[in-house]
């Protein structure tokens, strides 16, 4: 007889195990089924995310920032280190343990909230009465059942047609956060997130890096003034960035990766380096999940339909992160985890996509929220701008890095903040301002009159909302 539960989760990552914990802290008996295993073969839980994302890139991102102030910076500080060197091998394990730390924490969190886990591979077996069957397909096969089912199965790596990735020498995030040694040479498919990051930090231990970007566009999507300074910033710290290329065939060799392709001006070229990552997008994960068995519908790009709410085509099936529709965002994926727990207990879950706030965790950082200048413009919407440069912040100055700007954008005729986006130092920190703001239908007002600690960085977002009205205190 198989066990019964109030909710089953399939998936462990940032939507599942959130999900998991708010159902059982409402009072509802909860499984939660996840795959990822460690170097052990034991569970990993917190899924792309913890375990090949967001957490050991940070990690690695840190440690190379470290490196690169050591070798660059100190001196300015007078600290003479003499000749600084970079283990990598423990660069990486020291990565390792701040993921498993993040996976110990969650199976604590699960035994503290009484979530039941299952470690495998849960997919659909049936519907049943009152709910579905589930396979759990791990050391051993057993079947459970749930009256709802929350399916935060995430996403995975897009590779290039016809070139599969074999984490070796043609990698997705996963092999890229497992080099074991500095390439000389170092290319990438892609100047998203992903790609700016992982290059990044191998830019700042020596490597060569070249990143190919099919866009004409240096990251499109973020507001085009703040994308120009962060592009003029990463061209000066000597990461190559080609845009609107056309990559064409892809060979390895005992040598390394050559990638044939034509640049922008429509010449052909050649790019031999030592690993290639290749991060050109990400798609939903729905492996094994066996969703026909019980008829949910996937749309043309394989990713669960659901509603606005989250619920999918099926009554007491609901879906949340990467694998459906919206940006794929850890953030996003706890938001939506949470408001569908509250949502199967009666009440009402929330989740503004207006205000989920993006991040590029380079140096300098990228932060952004809300509408872009370009959007406005796009939209016909009459609005107020208003910049601040962070060279013009004691903090920043004291930091010793005063790259980048604060830019607000708010309605010419309500005030009310439409978009915020920075580059700079810690910006991913100082988004959350905008953030709040923004939920509370703030105006720009509200923030140039808030008390801002001196000297601070965050000064600049309160004087960039002073500059929207052409005000400024200059400090």
């Amino acid at each position: 007889m198989s066990k019964q539960f109030d909710v089953v989760v399939i998936g462990g990552g940032p939507g599942g195990y959130v999900a998991a914990i708010r159902a059982a802290q409402l009072g509802m008996a909860v499984a939660c089924i996840d795959e990822w295993k460690n170097a052990a073969g034991g569970p990993a839980l917190g899924g792309t995310c913890t375990n090949v994302g967001c957490i050991p890139s940070k990690a690695l991102l840190q440690s190379s920032e470290y490196f690169e102030h050591a070798t660059h910076s100190f001196a300015d500080h007078g600290i003479s280190t003499g000749k600084v060197a970079m283990d990598v091998a423990k660069m990486i394990a020291r990565k390792d343990g701040v993921v498993k730390q993040n996976n110990d924490g969650i199976q604590y969190l699960f035994k503290k909230n009484k979530v039941t886990f299952f470690h495998g591979r849960g997919s659909f077996v049936k519907a049943v009465d009152g709910g579905y069957e589930i396979k759990v397909a791990g050391k051993e096969e057993e079947s459970i059942t749930g009256k709802q089912i929350i399916v935060a199965t995430g996403s995975n790596a897009r590779a290039l047609p016809g070139v599969p990735f074999d984490e070796d020498k043609i990698l997705s995030n996963d092999g890229a956060l497992r080099l074991g040694a500095t390439p000389k040479k170092l290319g990438l498919i892609g100047a998203g997130v992903i790609g700016l990051e992982m290059g990044s930090v191998w830019r700042r231990l020596g490597t060569e890096v070249t990143v190919l970007e099919g866009m004409d566009k240096f990251l499109p999507t973020v507001d085009e003034q703040i994308a120009k300074e962060a592009k003029k910033a990463f061209d000066k710290q000597g990461l190559k960035i080609e845009l609107g290329v056309k990559v064409g065939e892809v060979k390895t060799d005992k040598k390394g990766v050559n990638i044939s392709y034509t640049n922008a001006k429509g010449e052909a070229q050649q790019l031999e380096v030592d690993k290639l990552i290749v991060s050109i997008g990400r798609v939903a994960n729905t492996i094994g999940l066996n969703p026909e068995a019980v008829g949910i519908k996937l749309d043309e790009r394989g990713a669960i339909v659901v509603d606005d709410d989250c619920k999918t085509n099926l009554p007491g099936v609901w879906a949340v992160g990467d694998v459906v529709r919206g940006p794929m965002l850890a953030h996003k994926a706890e938001e939506e985890g949470v408001a569908v727990a509250e949502r199967i207990a009666g009440q009402h879950g929330h989740v503004n996509f207006a205000t989920l706030p993006s991040v590029i965790y380079t140096s300098p950082e990228v932060a952004w929220v809300g509408r872009t200048e370009q959007q406005l413009k796009a939209d016909g919407v009459a609005y107020k701008a208003g910049t601040f440069p962070f060279l013009a912040n004691g903090r920043a100055r004291a930091l010793g890095d005063t790259t980048g700007m604060v830019k607000f954008l708010a309605d010419a005729t309500t005030d009310e903040i439409l978009g915020v986006h920075m580059v700079g130092p810690m910006v991913s920190e100082l988004i959350s301002e905008a953030v709040v703001a923004m939920e509370f239908k703030a105006s720009s007002e509200d923030i140039a009159r808030i008390c801002h600690a001196h000297p601070s960085l965050s000064e600049s977002t309160k004087e960039a909302a002073l500059a929207v009205d052409k005000r400024t205190l200059n400090f």
